[in-house]
């Protein structure tokens, strides 16, 4: 069977028969694979009345240990929130009473942020929905094809990002190849 993206790799072959194109095989499949997954996890979150980074901030607060409160630097190195969105996203989750920002104990300066029973209540909803979703989407792949996929795309991230350390207890990692905390490279 053929796909989208093997009619593209026929086009280049034979319009720049010079090039090994081959990379695109992978990264057009990924490409396309993403925009599938996005529109459909974003159909999920919409149900709920959340988008991805809403979704990730309520869903990283909720995994994180009792009483699920983090700084937002803490949301940043433990989910998938950039700097520049963590605080626009915050303001909007706090407008809608999923989270509360208090101040932090230990730093007078900064803040906490916590999840309120509403948020609560709204991402243990969410997060069933989510899953199923994620299972459908993975549902032609066998176990095993499914396990070995996982394994090839942790051994490309790992080459890559590098190995993640530990998880401490507020979900920040390391990563051992840069020694630093945070960022992509920690992104979950």
């Amino acid at each position: 069977m053929a796909d989208h993206v093997d009619l593209v790799l026929e086009q280049w072959a034979a319009q720049r028969p010079d090039l090994d194109v081959s990379p695109m095989a992978v990264f057009g499949r990924l490409s396309r694979l993403k925009r599938v997954v996005d529109a459909e996890l974003g159909r999920t979150f919409a149900a709920h009345g959340l988008d991805r980074a809403s979704f990730d901030v309520l869903a990283t607060l909720r995994r994180s240990a009792p009483p699920h409160r983090l700084t937002p630097t803490e949301l940043m190195r433990a989910g998938m929130v950039t700097s520049g969105a963590i605080s626009q996203r915050l303001d909007r989750l706090e407008g809608r009473g999923l989270v509360v920002r208090t101040p932090n104990e230990e730093d007078g300066r900064g803040v906490r942020v916590s999840l309120t029973d509403e948020g609560r209540e709204l991402i243990d909803r969410a997060l069933p929905e989510h899953l199923a979703t994620e299972r459908r989407l993975l549902g032609p792949l066998s176990d095993e094809k499914r396990d070995r996929f996982v394994e090839t795309l942790r051994e490309l991230l790992e080459e890559l990002e590098g190995p993640v350390g530990p998880v401490g207890p507020v979900g920040a990692a390391c990563c051992h190849n840069s020694g630093r905390t945070g960022g992509a490279c920690c992104a979950v």
